[in-house]
């Protein structure tokens, strides 16, 4: 069997001109980065956003599990499939992190056959955007400290200096550090941290922005640290907005590429969806609605959190009306939230099946409360039996919601059309978006928190530390209530226990910490244990890869 890198490399590019040509993109509106990669040009949007949107589709999924899913996979394949059927269709995706690539996950450009190419460019150094974030966020950090050393006008109180550096790669030592060490002239010394890029307020602020003034000013609103007096000290403050919006003016535009069966495929932004809002850049799926018929975008990990802040934060900023989502499960991860080893995930276990279905239900109960139509689809392995596939339909239809086996790792776009047929019919059915959001805006900070917890994870409630509570009075006093909140949980569960599988009940969220994100516009709530830089696993997924003699990368996936 070959792996998705082997397919890949065997695959057969056409030239990015000719991808932008199939949804009218002309040549002097890309910038070209070799044959298969462009940026589309700040002026492409100007002459395009009077069009009519095109409709818009959520994928989404269960909770992950090592059992895998494939919503990127299946994300990839329906726009294969849409094309395959004649509709004029677009993807919008994340940027893969250099992290998860050389720790546990591999590769994020999906699989099989439903992949976006350049696979080896898209999940190493790509266009560039990431290290540009990476580079602007540091600026800051660099010229906060140097303001700090240089006499301190602005009187920051080094002990509540709140801007993190960043770093695209998870490395745990860096988690907590202390800087400033050595002569007088290195610096102050104080404790200071690390984030993973995709963690970082910027890589946010990319994903949220309207365009480059919208992205000045919000990297304005940054807050890095409070005086003395307790007031906020901002980016803006220390006059570092100019030189990073400069760092950051290639990396706001959108980038193109294509899937392996030359489907065209947005790909820009990569916030983590279980420490930081989890979508796609507003720009690139703006542009994909005024390109396509349909626009097919996802959002990180599962529905309880990739989902709830696409459907939170990025509609409730951007003005997306979301029109259908596609929730994507396997007989084998349902197996495994039924209690089932991996090693035992291949026989028949329909007992197991019906213990561990209860956390697609959950999934599909929480997507409804969005007043949005539902398509289960089964990402579809040799061994799951007609049986199993037959129980998990029934479910699905006794919930109001469509069933589509996807077939696309095995066939492509071939292997979805009949998930495409089934998105196609509930866009017919339903010609306007019902879509709302799950809470208003004028709610208190913590009924927001409580409202995500019980509503979306199932929770009894939230209990909030003595800082949490300290923090949210603070944020609130600061002005910042009527933002929407960005929950940081583990991505295994419905809890902020990554134990409780399944459709946990019976529990609380614990809120640890909570801070504003001031130029993204919303308040970040940390739960349980969940880290913003994370570790590599004891093997990790770098030990694989290599260059071998022919120049070629191996063991990326």
């Amino acid at each position: 069997m070959k792996t998705d890198i082997q397919i890949a490399q065997e695959a057969k590019m056409v030239h990015i001109k000719e991808v932008a040509e199939r949804i009218g993109i002309q040549e002097n509106d890309l910038e070209f980065y070799g044959k298969y990669k462009a940026k589309l040009s700040d002026e492409l949007y100007e002459k395009i956003k009077e069009r009519p949107d095109g409709k818009l589709v959520l994928v989404t999924a269960i909770n992950p599990t090592p059992a895998g899913e494939g919503k990127t996979t299946t994300t990839v394949g329906l726009g294969q499939a849409m094309e395959k059927i004649g509709k004029k269709a677009i993807i919008a995706l994340r940027e893969p992190s250099l992290g998860p690539c050389f720790g546990i996950k591999g590769g994020a450009a999906g699989g099989g056959y439903a992949q976006v190419v350049p696979m080896e460019d898209l999940n190493l150094h790509f266009t560039g955007d990431f290290h540009a974030i990476t580079s602007a966020n540091n600026l800051l950090a660099a010229m906060l400290d140097n303001h700090i050393q240089q006499g301190n006008e602005l009187g920051i109180d080094p002990r509540q200096v709140v801007w993190k550096r960043c770093l695209d790669m998870n490395d745990r030592v860096l988690r907590n550090v202390v800087v400033g060490l050595g002569a007088k002239t290195d610096g102050v010394v104080r404790e200071d941290h690390f984030v993973i890029t995709v963690a970082s307020e910027i890589m946010a602020i990319l994903c949220l922005a309207d365009d480059i003034n919208d992205l000045r000013e919000r990297l304005g609103n940054i807050i890095v640290a409070y005086s003395y007096q307790g007031e906020p000290v901002t980016a803006s403050d220390l006059h570092a907005v100019g030189a990073m919006t400069a760092l950051l003016k290639d990396a706001i535009k959108p980038n193109l590429i294509q899937t392996l069966e030359h489907t065209p495929a947005l790909v820009h932004g990569g916030p983590f969806a279980n420490i930081a809002h989890g979508c796609n850049s507003v720009r690139a799926t703006k542009m994909a609605l005024k390109l396509a018929d349909i626009a097919i975008t996802e959002a990180g990990f599962g529905a309880d959190l990739g989902a709830e802040k696409f459907f939170d934060i990025k509609c409730r900023k951007a003005g997306l009306k979301p029109d259908a989502v596609v929730l994507v499960a396997t007989i084998r991860a349902l197996k495994y939230n039924g209690g089932v080893a991996k090693k035992d995930l291949s026989e028949e276990n329909l007992a197991a099946l019906e213990k561990g279905i209860v956390n697609l239900e959950k999934h599909i109960e929480n997507i409804q409360k969005y007043h949005l139509p539902v398509v289960v689809t089964l990402n579809s392995f040799v061994s799951d039996t007609e049986a199993e596939t037959a129980f998990v339909q029934k479910f699905c239809e006794e919930r109001g919601c469509k069933f589509a086996l996807s077939k696309v790792w095995e066939h492509g776009g071939e292997g979805g059309i009949e998930l495409a047929k089934k998105v196609l019919e509930i866009l017919d059915e339903n010609e306007e978006s019902a879509f709302e959001v799950l809470y208003k805006d004028e709610l208190s900070l913590e009924e927001k928190i409580r409202t995500v917890a019980r509503e979306i994870y199932g929770a009894d409630d939230v209990e909030f530390s003595a800082q949490a509570k300290k923090q949210l009075e603070k944020i609130t006093s600061m002005g910042f209530k009527d933002v929407p909140v960005c929950m940081a949980k583990n991505q295994y569960s419905l809890s902020d226990d990554a134990t409780l599988l399944g459709r946990p009940k019976d529990f609380i969220i614990h809120i640890r910490e909570a801070y504003v994100s001031a130029g993204a516009g919303f308040v970040v709530a940390l739960t349980g244990t969940v880290m913003t830089m994370p570790g590599l696993p004891k093997v990790p997924a770098a030990n694989n890869i290599d260059v071998n003699e022919n120049g070629t990368i191996v063991g990326l996936f």
